[in-house]
């Protein structure tokens, strides 16, 4: 090991720890690695990275102030210790529930973060159940959690140590550490449908609980999410003839007509959708024409958005919707004129300069939906 970093360390560490103990005499002034924390939402689930941000300040980092590998840093009870991935204390990562990091599975909760980097761009990233120990002079192995390799990748200069979220998708992110010229990722995934069931099963039990709002809320997240149709049946039925609630509206109508449609049980769930359409707005009756366009059925749309127009004569958006669904039988002259209509009855210049947009893709004979 490089001496000269040996007894550096050891130096910094006894200043360090001297205005520790001596606590009466501790000031709160500005440090040279400052302070920073970042935080990511996948799903409802929070990660956050609590570090300091050494400056590269001209020296040379890797294999130098940052050595290679595993080291003795001349001080605790550590015979070989990872870098601290940051300055002064720990560096802390948390999660409010599991994750999988780079594949591998990692319960909810806090780490100090570590990391071993070699030479050959690689690195070893170290999850330590041991959050509170000072930096890595108390590091112990039988502490980690969990260890995953990683490549590194060069990229431009970062003066400050700097730790992000990239590639931040539904159910993931990247996590990186940047500093001079390297970057060390590591993916973090997360099981987003099964941790918002298991909250909303949750949550159903407590005072969210008593709002018919949260049981529909939570049906037609089951059924968009890959969750358990018969569950999210059962917590639709509790709005439309549960024990508390009982009143049947559009919207916990419509979400049972999809789950039973789901389920393969075509006939009950046409039955409950035209139950639905007989207690809809003009806004939903039009909304559900458009979800039926989009799911190809053209003839059944078109028979929704006429029941609209007879069930609500000049009111907007009726004509607006006869426009799309002949659009979307290829009849681009009636679209044509029933958009002219629904134009003179636009309520707000939102509305007006969408319908002028249609219809000039229209009169190219484009289709509107």
């Amino acid at each position: 090991m490089n001496k000269n970093y040996k007894k550096a360390s050891l130096l910094l560490f006894v200043t360090l720890m001297f205005f520790s103990i001596n606590g009466n005499a501790q000031l709160d002034l500005p440090r040279g690695s400052q302070k920073a924390k970042v935080l990511q939402r996948i799903g409802i689930t929070d990660i956050s990275v609590s570090y300091s941000r050494p400056a590269v300040n001209d020296r040379e980092v890797w294999g130098k102030l940052v050595p290679y590998g595993m080291n003795n840093l001349g001080f605790g009870t550590a015979e070989e210790s990872p870098w601290r991935a940051g300055a002064n204390e720990n560096t802390i990562i948390k999660f409010t529930d599991d994750v999988k990091i780079e594949g591998q599975p990692l319960s909810a909760g806090r780490y100090g973060l570590h990391m071993i980097i070699h030479e050959d761009n690689k690195a070893t990233v170290i999850f330590s159940k041991n959050y509170e120990a000072w930096g890595s002079y108390f590091y112990e192995p039988n502490e980690d959690a969990l260890r995953v390799d990683v490549d590194t990748r060069e990229i431009p200069h970062v003066e400050q140590l700097t730790y992000l979220f990239t590639e931040v998708s539904a159910n993931s992110a990247m996590a990186s550490l940047n500093w001079e010229k390297k970057q060390i990722p590591f993916k973090i995934e997360v099981d987003v449908s099964e941790i918002v069931l298991a909250d909303i099963r949750h949550k159903l039990q407590n005072s969210p609980g008593f709002s018919r709002q949260t049981w529909e809320q939570a049906a037609n997240y089951s059924l968009n999410n890959g969750g358990d149709l018969d569950e999210a049946l059962g917590w639709i039925d509790a709005t439309i003839s549960g024990m508390f609630f009982s009143q049947k509206t559009f919207n916990n109508l419509s979400i049972k007509a999809r789950i039973l449609t789901k389920q393969g049980k075509t006939s009950e769930a046409d039955a409950i959708m035209d139950e639905a359409l007989g207690l809809a707005t003009v806004f939903e009756v039009h909304a559900y024409g458009r979800q039926l366009i989009a799911r190809g059925e053209k003839e059944k749309a078109m028979e929704v958005f006429k029941m609209n127009a007879k069930n609500n004569k000049g009111q907007w958006p009726v004509d607006y919707g006869l426009a799309r669904a002949h659009s979307a039988m290829g009849n681009y002259k009636n679209a044509i004129k029933h958009l002219k209509i629904a134009a003179k009855r636009a309520p707000d210049q939102i509305n007006k300069d969408a319908i002028a947009t249609n219809l000039t893709k229209l009169e190219k004979g484009e289709d509107i939906n």
